[in-house]
Order: structure tokens, then sequence, then C-alpha cells
């Protein structure tokens, strides 16, 4: 019995975790949209009361990604609308894991600044800097399939910061080299 708490899933031919990486990068598309939106209403408009909102839903469809399981997240719920007529493309979990845990960390710090924003503007440089970053970083993954994240968790193998895993995992166009 498949267990619903996972990051990732066990297929045939594959000894390590996987999801399908058409999702994701529908699921970053989804992300990278909303915060075109909350940056758009703040950082253009000056209304900052709805950046809190929209990482709040980033902050919690990571929450769920992470400590639940990624096909029950919001995002990727709605990517699979999308994407359920292509064919499915795996690729290693655990980068993406690494990577879905840096864009929690981003979100929630973007949360907690957005929600003293509302009410003091000397927060305006954190909370747009961090955006910007944030917003770059789905870019790169939504249109060009550059998981930044990913190369942070080879980056961090090379460091030996974490543990190498037994079997190397595979990455979008086996850019990764592990």
């Amino acid at each position: 019995m498949k267990s619903k708490i996972s990051f990732g899933e066990y297929i045939e031919g594959r000894n390590y975790k996987v999801l399908d990486e058409r999702q994701l990068r529908a699921s970053a598309g989804i992300m990278l949209l909303l915060g075109i939106i909350a940056s758009i209403n703040g950082f253009i408009l000056n209304k900052y009361t709805i950046i809190p909102y929209i990482s709040g839903f980033l902050l919690l469809n990571f929450i769920i990604g992470i400590f639940i399981n990624p096909k029950y997240a919001p995002t990727m719920l709605i990517a699979k609308v999308f994407v359920y007529k292509q064919s499915q493309l795996p690729i290693g979990a655990i980068q993406k894991k690494f990577a879905w845990s840096l864009g929690l960390i981003l979100s929630a710090i973007i949360f907690t600044l957005s929600l003293f924003l509302v009410n003091d503007s000397s927060y305006f440089d954190p909370v747009c800097l961090l955006c910007i970053i944030c917003l770059m970083l789905l870019y790169l993954e939504t249109a060009f399939g550059i998981c930044v994240g990913c190369k942070f968790y080879d980056l961090a193998i090379g460091l030996k910061l974490i543990k190498k895993p037994a079997e190397k995992p595979n990455c979008m166009g086996d850019a990764c080299e592990v």
C-alpha cells in the first residue's frame, strides 16, 4: 500500500522517488503568475494588502507539498488540469524537495515581512528584493526548465554539506550531474 505522505513516488525502473516534471513546471508557472499579480499590486500600485495573502497561499502550498505530498499542493492540483493529456516526464524527487524547501523559506520570509509592510513601508525594499528573486527563480523553472534549487542541491553535495544519494537521480534533460 502506497503512503499518502511522501515527496515523490517510486516507479518501475527507478530506484529513487520521482515527480512529474511537466506538472512541476506548470505549478511553477501558476506560482509565477500569482507572484506577478502580487508584485504589480504591491510594487506598482502600492496596494500592499494583497502580498500577505498571496505569499501566505504560496507558503501553504510549499508546506503541503513538502510535509504531506506535492500532489496535494494546490498549485500542483491546478497544474494537473493543464497537463493531464501530456505524457509524464519523471525526474528525481530528492533535488526538487531541496528546491521546494528553499521556496518554503523564501515564501515564509516574504509572508512575515509583508505582514509588517502593510503598516510600515520601510519593509518595502527587502520584500521587493525577495519577490524579484522568487519571480526570477520561478521564471527560469517555468520557461527554461532550469531548477536553480536543484543546482544548489548539487552544490551542497559537492561541498559535502549533504550526503550524496546512493543512486544518481535524473534532472530535467539530464542537466544535473551529481
